[in-house]
């Protein structure tokens, strides 16, 4: 009989109960937090779309477009927090191929602004395969790094990281793609600190890049990268050039104010003043519409975003689960230091995307990806702390 009564305890109800306790384990306020910012990433589309002469509901609006984008990374997010994250493991080396894939499928028939190959027709929608592979990058890194804890303190184990990062990275230069490439450094570098990685070597593998920046400046950038990499230190010297962009940003944002100037009021906006006003420089407009409190809101909203995120990585239980969040912080974190530094003119322009506010359907769906990939870690591991 005592047999009988431990079975039923063991086999029917353990179970569901662990399953009731990993649900009360979702992070909802990193939920919360990503939508709040996709919602003002709405908001900016709209006030772009009613700038110009058709209607803001067309089917070719930006807002339009980004209702779209915004319906299909919540239908992704979904599928990612319900995905047993254990079996990206299995499969991050297929993922690692199928990255490399889509970086040349972009080559071969991309298109872009000035002969580059960023973009790729997929159902009418362009969608941009680098944005997916930050992500991509994410998970092979976090499975290759957590593989090999006890490796790191050697150089082989940190070359190997780079290693791993180098076929991607050359791929995305010859789109070319400048921030993306960045971007791919930024969560190289932020996945080794927090794997443990030893300091003298990453110490002494950041004096070799810093050495190599010559190289790279004069053999590895186009001419056009380089300008637009020295105009922040002296837009004035051609105001209607490689100046231009930023000397506009800085009067939007000036022009804002402590409270803005309200949504769709802003003159750089509407009178089109600013090129790229619903990408890279979307932050520019909306300091200028809602001003200096809701640029700090929306700052805000980013520090409690990532702090979700590094205390699900800090919870997990797993060393991969560990990286994918810290994956995830380094690249939000440099992305929104870059972008908001080039809108204000502390930091050269580069083109690198403000994550969830600017207009772009890829990055949008990946990040949904990404965060998705986390709440599946915490809903199979941890219990959030609220």
């Amino acid at each position: 009989m005592g047999v009988l009564r431990a079975e039923p305890a063991k086999v029917r109800r353990w179970p569901s109960e662990s399953v009731g306790l990993a649900w009360r384990a979702y992070d909802v306020q990193l939920t919360v937090y990503a939508v709040l910012l996709a919602v003002i990433g709405l908001a900016m589309a709209y006030s772009n779309s009613a700038a110009g002469s058709g209607s803001v509901l067309d089917s070719g609006s930006t807002f339009t477009r980004g209702l779209i984008w915004a319906l299909l990374a919540a239908v992704v997010f979904v599928v990612a927090t319900a995905f047993d994250y254990k079996w990206l493991k299995t499969f991050a080396w297929p993922l690692y191929f199928v990255n490399l894939g889509l970086l040349g499928v972009s080559l071969v028939i991309g298109s872009g602004v000035g002969g580059s190959a960023r973009w790729v027709s997929v159902l009418g929608f362009q969608f941009q395969f680098s944005e997916l592979a930050k992500i991509l990058m994410i998970v092979v890194l976090a499975n290759y790094l957590a593989r090999r804890e006890a490796k790191l303190d050697s150089l082989a184990g940190i070359l190997g990281a780079c290693l791993l990062v180098g076929p991607p990275w050359i791929l995305v230069m010859l789109q070319p793609d400048l921030g993306t490439s960045l971007v791919l450094f930024a969560i190289l570098a932020g996945m080794l600190f927090m794997s443990g990685a030893s300091l003298r070597w990453l110490g002494i593998l950041a004096l070799v890049a810093v050495a190599a920046a010559p190289i790279a400046w004069t053999h590895v950038l186009r001419d056009y990268q380089r300008q637009r990499l020295i105009s922040f230190l002296d837009p004035s010297a051609d105001p209607l050039g490689s100046g231009y962009q930023l000397l506009q940003s800085q009067i939007a944002v000036g022009s804002g104010g402590w409270m803005g100037k309200g949504l769709t009021n802003g003159t750089q906006n509407q009178l089109d003043f600013l090129p790229v006003q619903t990408t890279d420089f979307v932050f520019a407009i909306l300091a200028e519409e809602l001003g200096f409190v809701g640029a700090i809101v929306v700052l805000g909203l980013f520090v409690a975003l990532l702090w979700r995120i590094l205390q699900g990585a800090w919870r997990s239980r797993d060393p991969f689960g560990l990286l994918v969040g810290s994956g995830m912080a380094s690249m939000i974190l440099f992305q929104l230091f870059v972008n908001i530094g080039m809108v204000i003119g502390i930091m050269p322009i580069t083109g690198i995307p403000l994550p969830f506010v600017t207009h772009g359907g890829a990055s949008l769906v990946s990040l949904a990806a990404g965060l998705g990939i986390i709440q599946s870690i915490n809903i199979r591991q941890a219990r959030a702390e609220w």
